[in-house]
């Protein structure tokens, strides 16, 4: 890589012209409707913050099975389609470049909020942690264990969910496999116990994520088409064995494919002060791997420079300092202070703590007002 090369260096995505390094990432905020169709609220939202290199959306669910947050967007319906096609139209009319995030959470969701059908996961192992409702906390429900008769079907959810995206203006799409959702949950063995095709060795483990990331890209095209990957994230309970051998194995699969993308998740500090396996993500599993390398989680303005730099990364993907500031890419030009964000308000309705944070001319201005 080019020892001058920095966050704001422009960066060809298979094409696609990004005119910085410095990515937004998914983030679930739930402003979608209560059917999960997309508003214009969060058309302003992501327009405000069209001046990264590249926006990824909330985990977007590809089917009714296949949600697991309340007021979170999907897109297996035409009127979530054209939602959406109102979100991209105005992200590009402010010059930004979106992909939606695709996912099917798995057994992290709750009966209450699904019509009473029960969540669905490789084996029949509930995730730890609590559901959060707006006014209460409750344990997650032992999941259904999926037949095998039913999981072509789920990736037949994901091919049609790419061609969704297409259809409604989308740059591209990226396959959630981290963070303890469907794919992650059939991946690491601390949640996959089956003894069929679908489980036991890594090959067979990794089987639902290459496949459903194999029928995206025959839905669209390779370069359309990423995915995020979290070897060291134990939300929900996550873990394996082994997870050198098992991401190693996976990223290895990605790279022969040449996959448009890989984001993959650094340990945040709890997952850092547990003793995670694998400490540092990017300088393991970049080697392993050509294809646009993103990481994820932890990253400053500097943090993020220095992994371009040393050529661990090809771009950084920022979440919380996306969030409280819509203008974070001129704010890292300028080396300016940054708003503070407000965790009250990361879920909810309505503009506050969401379209509400000033940029830098609006905060100058109200500071001397």
């Amino acid at each position: 890589m080019n020892e001058m090369t920095d966050l704001f260096t422009p960066m060809d995505l298979h094409g696609l012209a990004l005119p910085n390094r410095i990515w937004m990432s998914a983030m679930t905020r739930t402003r979608a409707t209560q059917d999960n169709v997309p508003t214009a609220l969060m058309a302003e939202y992501f327009a405000q913050r069209a001046a990264a290199g590249l926006i990824v959306t909330d985990c977007t669910a590809v089917s009714e099975q296949g949600k697991g947050v309340i007021n979170g967007p999907g897109i297996w319906r035409a009127d979530q389609i054209e939602g959406w096609r109102k979100v991209t139209n105005a992200v590009h009319a402010a010059g930004g470049r979106i992909y939606c995030q695709l996912w099917h959470c798995g057994r992290v969701a709750h009966p209450d909020m699904r019509g009473g059908a029960l969540p669905v996961a490789p084996s029949p192992l509930p995730a730890q942690g609590k559901f959060k409702f707006p006014d209460r906390e409750v344990d997650f429900p032992v999941p259904r264990e999926l037949a095998a008769a039913e999981i072509p079907a789920i990736i037949a959810d994901f091919a049609q969910a790419t061609r969704n995206a297409c259809d409604a203006g989308f740059d591209g799409v990226e396959l959630h496999g981290a963070n303890g959702y469907l794919h992650d949950q059939f991946l690491q063995d601390v949640s996959n116990k089956r003894t069929d095709g679908w489980g036991g060795s890594i090959e067979n483990r990794a089987r639902l994520l290459l496949e459903t990331l194999d029928a995206m890209t025959a839905s669209w095209s390779l370069d359309r088409v990423g995915i995020r990957l979290g070897p060291s994230t134990s939300l929900y309970g996550m873990g394996d064995s082994d997870p050198l051998a098992t991401f190693g194995y996976v990223v290895r699969e990605l790279d022969a494919r040449g996959v448009g993308y890989l984001t993959m998740l650094e340990p945040n500090q709890k997952e850092q002060a547990k003793g995670v396996a694998i400490d540092h993500v990017a300088e393991t599993f970049r080697p392993m791997t050509s294809v646009p390398f993103i990481a994820n989680t932890g990253f400053d303005k500097a943090k993020g420079t220095r992994a371009i730099e040393k050529g661990q990364v090809d771009a950084v993907a920022y979440g919380t300092l996306f969030i409280a500031n819509p203008d974070l890419v001129a704010r890292f030009k300028a080396d300016r202070g940054f708003n503070k964000p407000d965790p009250a308000t990361f879920y909810g309705v309505g503009p506050r703590g969401y379209t509400d944070y000033p940029a830098l001319k609006e905060a100058t201005a109200e500071a001397g007002s």
